[in-house]
């Protein structure tokens, strides 16, 4: 990302270039770049998750940031905002929704119960909604006037 770190992402979403991403696949298979969304599963490694990792991904601009504290049973998923995180919060039915990857739908409680199941009903039904529709819809025509 920058030249003062290389942190170790646990997962990374990223919209391709062609559509006007911030990043991509190097040939030996590295992202170069700073990813759209960057995922974190922490155990014992929250202090530098939500520490030295947000601030790295904020002065980068990673535009969302999304830590897992597994033994806290805590999501903490942060949008770019003005240069700042800010918490996005569950709706009513305990779902959390990307801003920047329209129906990427997580139900929190879901799945810190571990109700998997559940967590895969919900993300089906954000990738069904119009929401995410108009966003692929968006995303392939960049590409073809970018083509």
């Amino acid at each position: 990302m920058d030249k003062s770190n290389e942190p170790q992402r646990d997962a990374v979403l990223l919209i391709d270039t062609q559509a006007g991403g911030r990043s991509h696949l190097s040939q030996d298979g590295y992202v170069e770049g700073a990813p759209e969304l960057v995922a974190e599963i922490a155990a014992s490694s929250a202090t530098i998750d939500l520490g030295d990792k947000k601030r790295a991904y904020r002065r980068n601009g990673i535009q969302e940031y999304f830590v897992w504290q597994v033994f806290e049973q805590r999501i903490d998923w942060f949008y770019l905002e003005a240069g700042e995180y800010i918490n996005l919060h569950p709706d009513a039915a305990g779902v959390i929704q990307s801003q920047v990857f329209p129906g990427l739908w997580l139900d929190q409680s879901a799945l810190l119960a571990g109700d998997m199941q559940q967590v895969l009903t919900v993300l089906q039904a954000g990738v069904n909604s119009i929401e995410h529709q108009a966003f692929v819809q968006q995303l392939a025509q960049a590409v073809q006037s970018d083509g």
